[in-house]
């Protein structure tokens, strides 16, 4: 019998190509069962591949496999598991302090890079190392064993000379080692010019990177420069490859008849998009049917990319590198090409689009009672902003030439306040942040940072996209398919221990010990009230729970207090929600979840490079701000301004600016001529000799002292110290 039968997932494998070759488990299991490291030859042998096109898509296979860690290469090319030996295979993270992280892929305790192992290699890189005992403060260490992928090929920084040698000194803070710049690699750059080189010589143990300009981005002060800047230090694809042009522009910008087939038309019924006012990429509708008995049918219809972004393709491929489309203020680095993403997949007003919906039934009391799936036809009937069905919601009115679509405005009003009320129920959590926008002036410099406020427009298509959401997940769970969850875990007990003694210092309590509920943090923000430290309190509470991320295992979601949760709403601008139309897709043609395009494996490794994308994402775009936000107030200096102390450190203060949301650092050593105690449980500062306080959420007086542009850094010195006793 052919081996390749013996693959238990062959029939997986012949759903997504013409000619199939083994699975990704079933190399694995063959690895294992030779039971030693093997050649290619003799494991062409024991899969028996004869065929020469199968062995050159066995070849990238293996290079995949290679690249997530599952198999390995010795020093004689042979192929053997991981698992097999002392060596574990990981993310290199470093710190500004020129030490380092080493993460494995499996998880487990990160450990240690000491500075000398860290001259070796650069932030980002894949390694393979071993523990090699424990650090000064007990914590484990690692050794480079190999450099297996080296992530940083280009680095963008600031060019200098000195001593008449040529230096670039990366901008992202992680990269501590400086690239040397032969003069004749150095495409007559100026001095202090922001610069993209490209690595020429690795870094080693003995010496340093050697890189050479290919392209001088401008001067430091260049409009639009701290978006450059960003997206080349934190190596976020912004340019699209020909192929992938190529291949969008045969999409065509219309539906065809024949694209109409098995799916349910909804062109009658009057969906609309809900968006700001700038948005472009509207990937959401939403319509409301009111029903008897105080119930609702509820329908959410996304974008169907899944129709036009096949799995596999040179934009699936793209798409997947980029994990997520990137928000900067007033610029876009898009997941999909524009034809896609503003085009064919937006949700226009007026116009047929191919969608796939979230059809369900909602009980009086706020439950998804009953939900169903299904590809459709349908067109949104208006393109309406938040502030404008708000203002319509507060009046119980509609503009002129808006009547038609008010009934359904209404319904879902209605049915935002049922699914509002089981949230307080349930014991989400709402913390009610204060987001800011920047407004530019002609010469994209910031001419305002004003705040931005959801008002129930904002919240109603939350409401309805959370129900959509756990819809999904509900369905996936059921059907038993590879499914990638939208995971908050629950807080650790010693964050939960810290966050109890800062509460107990303003009088507060927090139930629920070791293991609190969403609940118990609700009950706390209804005891808070409306006292002026809301904010402050709100801000340590949010800082105590963990960030969420993309699991190929459901572990719930504690802020939203859901048993199962995913995202299915955004498919042009997150790929996870791409690949969960997949899923949907694959049931609802009623095939065998087992024989699903992805297994867990595949589905494991894109949820962990998507929460990469997403932190990477959110890394940049909090950069940019900085940069942006200190470029505001360098003509700013030796001005006064109140100001609200964020945050407490040891060796300093952090003090928000009231109105203009811009915050820099008071340092320790600028403080009254007294030494000072950091009461981390009270956050706070106590002068040891004079007694003075200064504790998170004090207002004070503040001078703007210093403004560092490279180091995104500003400095405040305090101005009147009259600040209140704890």
């Amino acid at each position: 019998m052919n081996k390749k039968i013996k693959d238990p997932f062959f029939h997986r494998e012949k759903e997504k190509y013409e000619s199939p070759i083994p699975s990704r488990e079933y190399i694995m299991q063959v690895l294992a069962d030779f039971g030693r490291p093997i050649s290619r030859n003799q494991l062409l042998k024991e899969l028996d591949i004869e065929n020469e096109s199968q062995q050159e898509a066995l070849g990238y296979r293996l290079k995949a496999m290679l690249r997530d860690g599952q198999i390995m290469q010795d020093r004689r090319s042979r192929f053997c598991l991981m698992g097999k030996i002392n060596l574990r295979r990981g993310t290199v993270q470093g710190h500004p302090d020129g030490f380092g992280f080493f993460i494995p892929d499996e998880g487990g305790q990160d450990m240690v890079l000491s500075a000398k192992e860290m001259r070796a290699v650069m932030h980002g890189d894949i390694v393979l190392a071993w523990q090699a005992g424990f650090d000064r403060r007990k914590r484990p260490e690692a050794k480079i064993h190999e450099v297996l992928e080296h992530a940083n090929t280009t680095v963008v920084g600031r060019y200098f000379i000195e001593h008449g040698v040529g230096f670039v000194f990366p901008d992202n803070k992680r990269l501590t080692q400086d690239i040397s710049v032969p003069l004749d690699m150095s495409a007559n750059a100026k001095n202090g010019q922001i610069v993209l080189v490209e690595i020429v010589v690795f870094p080693s143990k003995r010496s340093q990177a050697v890189g050479r300009i290919i392209h001088i981005l401008g001067d430091h002060m260049d409009p639009g420069m701290e978006i450059e800047v960003a997206i080349h230090a934190h190596g976020i694809p912004a340019d699209w490859p020909d192929a992938v042009l190529t291949e969008v522009g045969k999409i065509a910008q219309h539906i065809h008849e024949d694209e109409l087939q098995g799916r349910r038309d909804l062109r009658h019924l009057p969906f609309v998009t809900i968006d700001g006012e700038d948005a472009k990429d509207l990937d959401d509708a939403v319509y409301c049917v009111p029903k008897d008995k105080g119930r609702f049918t509820l329908y959410v219809a996304i974008a169907d990319v899944s129709h036009y972004v096949k799995s596999g393709t040179v934009i699936d491929n793209e798409a997947a590198r980029r994990g997520n489309s990137v928000y900067f203020p007033e610029q876009v680095v898009p997941m999909l090409p524009e034809a896609l993403s503003n085009g064919i997949c937006s949700l226009n007003p007026h116009v047929d689009r191919l969608c796939l919906v979230a059809e369900m039934s909602i009980s009086s009391d706020g439950r998804i009672s009953r939900s169903r799936f299904y590809r459709a036809v349908f067109h949104s009937h208006a393109r309406l902003t938040y502030n404008q069905v708000a203002k319509w919601i507060k009046n119980g009115a509609v503009d002129k030439g808006y009547e038609a679509v008010w009934p359904n405005v209404e319904a879902l009003n209605n049915v935002y306040r049922v699914l509002l009320d089981a949230r307080k129920i349930r014991g989400a959590i709402d913390f009610d942040t204060t987001e800011t926008r920047i407004k530019f002036d002609e010469n994209r410099k910031i001419e305002q940072v004003v705040p931005v406020y959801r008002n129930d427009a904002h919240r109603l298509i939350e409401e309805c996209m959370l129900a959509a959401n756990v819809a999904t997940a509900r369905f996936l769970q059921k059907e038993k398919i590879p499914a990638m969850y939208r995971v908050h875990l629950a807080p650790d007990e010693e964050k939960m221990t810290a966050l109890r003694q800062f509460l107990s210092e303003w009088g507060l309590t927090l139930g629920g010990g070791k293991k609190p509920h969403p609940k118990d943090f609700l009950k706390t923000m209804e005891m808070i009230g409306d006292r002026n430290e809301r904010h402050i309190i709100e801000t340590v509470m949010l800082r105590s729970l963990k960030q969420a991320q993309y699991v190929e295992d459901n572990e719930g979601h504690f802020g939203l207090a859901y048993p199962a949760y995913t995202h299915f709403t955004s498919p042009i601008r997150r790929y996870p929600d791409l690949i969960i139309h997949r899923a949907i897709g694959h049931l609802v043609d009623k095939k065998d979840p087992k024989d699903f395009a992805y297994s867990k494996e595949e589905v494991t490794r894109i949820a962990r490079h998507c929460s990469m994308t997403e932190r990477r994402a959110d890394d940049a775009t909090r950069e940019v701000i900085s940069w942006l936000k200190c470029e505001y107030m360098q003509d700013k200096l030796g001005q006064e301004f109140q100001g609200t102390i964020s945050a407490v450190t040891g060796f300093g203060i952090f003090v928000e600016l009231d109105d203009i949301f811009v915050e820099g650092l008071v340092h320790v050593t600028s403080l009254k001529n007294d030494y000072y105690a950091f009461d981390a449980v009270k956050h706070r500062l106590v002068g040891e000799r004079s007694g003075q306080i200064y504790q998170l959420g004090d207002k004070m007086t503040v001078l703007v002292a210093r403004v560092d542009l490279d180091e995104r850094k500003i400095d405040f010195e305090p101005v009147d110290e009259e600040v209140a006793d704890g």
